[in-house]
């Protein structure tokens, strides 16, 4: 498959997952086997020793180590990408210092990156927004052709049922009133065709190579995966963290409210539990990581609770996940789960 001038073997694309879940180990490993492997940029500096002090300085060194590692990894195989989230006050910082690193692609979402073409400044890159609707599509797209003279080299919609941050309302999560994937992929296929072909890959809830093909019977490109990536011995997370997927079931997903602003959904934690009682953990040191966050006023710091979660700390963790979460029992390699995903595609 084609994609601007990179070419990408495999339709799968392994969503982003901050703090520190999907860093080089796991976006390299996926990449070596054709797809592409995506680095999350959300606070990835946490582990360095001045990030509570310095967190731009330690995001960026964080950030270009790991695109180094997740290339040596992939030996020119797949491409490698980032996820980098427009609500992030480090937003602009990342998206150059990976430019400056030689990664292969930029996902953006949690807001429409409506400036990401200036940002990454004219650069033989990859760009491609998150959308949730057919009109953030058409938004993206006609500015983008309006004020820089480009387009999406493809776009990646979520559904409703994805991981972490969503681009739905409270309401329609709760109710299940939001679209089904298969609507909104009709309606954002419908938007990007004034534009010209724009790969759309669909995310949000799947799980297996059946439903991959569905989507691309339906017009998709490929197919964004991000919780299954977990329960691999790649994934960067810690053992703790993998324990945790690998012991739950699909009763413990729940939904939780983020201070970027945006709905998420997450397992039902002991912290998770405390903030529905309305118990608050504000930040007892802040890196002043989301534009929309106040620290003042914030019910609980997401990048403590995601660093914890990352270590494996399941009382204080706030853990994201997909709909789907729950299904895996044991650890497999990367290329054993992506020759599971594939095979389907591959008897088309």
């Amino acid at each position: 498959m084609q994609l601007g001038t990179r070419r990408l073997a495999l339709p799968l694309i392994q969503g982003g997952m901050g703090v520190g879940i999907s860093l080089g180990n796991l976006a390299g490993s996926v990449a070596k086997e054709g797809g592409m492997g995506v680095i999350s940029t959300a606070n990835i500096g946490f582990r360095e020793g001045d990030f509570w002090q310095n967190a731009k300085q330690a995001n960026s060194r964080a950030l270009a180590a790991e695109i180094a590692k997740a290339k040596a990894i992939a030996h020119g195989a797949g491409l490698v990408a980032i996820n980098a989230m427009v609500a992030t006050a480090d937003y602009a910082n990342a998206v150059k210092t990976a430019v400056s690193a030689g990664v292969d692609a930029i996902i953006s979402g949690a807001g429409l990156p409506m400036e990401l073409p200036m940002l990454a400044d004219g650069a033989d890159v990859l760009l491609a927004p998150i959308v949730s609707s057919g009109r953030a599509a058409s938004v993206i797209c006609r500015s983008w052709q309006m004020h820089y003279q480009r387009l999406p080299n493809f776009v990646v919609l979520e559904g409703s049922e994805a991981g972490g941050h969503l681009g739905f309302s409270r309401k329609e999560l709760d109710d299940g009133s939001a679209k089904p994937l298969s609507v909104l992929l009709a309606d954002v296929l419908n938007a990007v065709a004034a534009f010209g072909k724009i790969p759309v890959f669909v995310a949000g809830g799947i799980s297996d190579g059946a439903q991959i093909c569905h989507y691309i019977n339906e017009g998709a490109a490929g197919a964004q995966i991000a919780t299954r990536f977990i329960a691999t011995e790649e994934c960067d997370a810690s053992d703790g963290y993998k324990e945790v997927f690998l012991h739950a079931e699909s009763s413990d997903i729940c939904l939780v409210n983020s201070p970027v602003g945006m709905p998420g959904r997450a397992l039902f934690t002991p912290l998770v539990k405390k903030l529905a009682q309305r118990e608050t953990f504000p930040p007892t040191q802040c890196v002043n990581c989301l534009v929309p966050c106040n620290p003042a006023k914030t019910p609980y710091c997401i990048t403590r609770a995601l660093i914890e979660a990352a270590k494996g700390n399941f009382e204080e963790g706030l853990f994201f996940c997909g709909a789907h979460a729950g299904g895996a029992k044991k650890l497999v390699t990367v290329k054993t789960l992506i020759d599971e995903l594939m095979q389907p595609w591959r008897e088309l």
